[in-house]
């Protein structure tokens, strides 16, 4: 009764913005940001037991400008806070960035002035993985709830807009720099 049966065999009828989430899921360049014990575990899930090329991501980048994928694995310290957001802002849109283990996400065991207290302090993060150190399955599932999340974002204007006020939402409400010192 519906539109499908008028159409000759062969046809596909979908929107432009469903097949555009279709090929950004399907071709996804991570950005390894390795920087603990979770680093060892990101580096297995490149090996043929877990094998994320099946994903389209078997580019795994060096560089932010070539990549859409942050994946920060291990704990950040407030040294390389900066530069992780630095390397964040270099990345090319749309990007989406993976908390992978306890440390990435909250800090972990350490408790201390040292390291930040969840990488959601530094940039706006889209799926939290725990565990410490998580297995590479664990991983290969955080990627592929991701791959959900892409395949069903906004397009354009619209999704910048809601990047954007994502952003500034969780951003608001965390304490990130001395008031005093940032006005200085």
């Amino acid at each position: 009764m519906g539109l499908e049966e008028h159409l000759p065999s062969g046809f596909l009828l979908t929107t432009v913005e469903t097949m555009a989430g279709w090929a950004r899921k399907s071709s996804m360049w991570p950005m390894t940001f390795g920087l603990a014990c979770c680093g060892m575990e990101l580096m297995a899930v490149g090996d043929p037991r877990h094998d994320f090329s099946r994903f389209g991501m078997e580019r795994a980048s060096a560089t932010p400008r070539q990549a859409d994928l942050m994946i920060v694995a291990g704990r950040v310290s407030q040294k390389m806070a900066p530069v992780l957001r630095q390397l964040y802002d270099q990345m090319t849109e749309p990007k989406w960035v993976i908390a992978m283990g306890v440390c990435a996400s909250s800090g972990g065991m350490f408790n201390n002035y040292a390291v930040v207290q969840g990488v959601d302090h530094i940039v706006p993060v889209d799926v939290y993985l725990p565990g410490c150190p998580p297995r590479p399955e664990m991983l290969l599932d955080a990627i592929v709830k991701l791959h959900d999340k892409v395949e069903n974002s906004k397009l354009g204007a619209h999704r910048r807009a809601e990047v954007q006020m994502e952003e500034r939402a969780v951003l608001a409400g965390l304490p990130l720099v001395n008031e005093r010192s940032a006005a200085e």
